[in-house]
């Protein structure tokens, strides 16, 4: 993913915003693939990518999910940040369509509003 930030103007969403529905966007890709995936085929993938990276031995469970989803992100090949920025801003609707909302815990999050009592 790239982390060039496009150039904004005064009436589009803060960057912020706009990389957080970004991430919330390539996570819902990510998520969709993952969840479709059985845990034998978490398994292979994962390892197939340890190997890759020169690791032997058995993987623990958050380092499959990890490289499995490393994997998935590279095969999907998820647009770059400026590229997505281009897309949303011709067409929200369709892409707000596919977001998980976790763009939104995260501005609460960063605002304080999810803070307990």
């Amino acid at each position: 993913m790239d982390e060039e930030t496009p150039p904004a103007s005064e009436s589009d969403e803060s960057a912020e915003t706009l990389r957080a529905k970004y991430y919330d966007y390539c996570s819902a890709r990510v998520a969709d693939v993952l969840l479709g995936m059985s845990p034998d085929q978490i398994y292979v993938v994962s390892q197939e990518a340890a190997r890759a990276r020169g690791l032997d031995g058995e993987l623990g469970y958050e380092r499959m999910v990890r490289f499995a989803t490393e994997h998935i992100s590279r095969q999907l090949g998820l647009p770059t940040f400026a590229d997505w920025c281009e897309s949303y801003r011709s067409d929200p609707e369709s892409i707000e369509r596919r977001l998980l909302g976790l763009w939104e815990s995260e501005g609460r999050s960063a605002e304080g509003f999810d803070q307990g009592p």
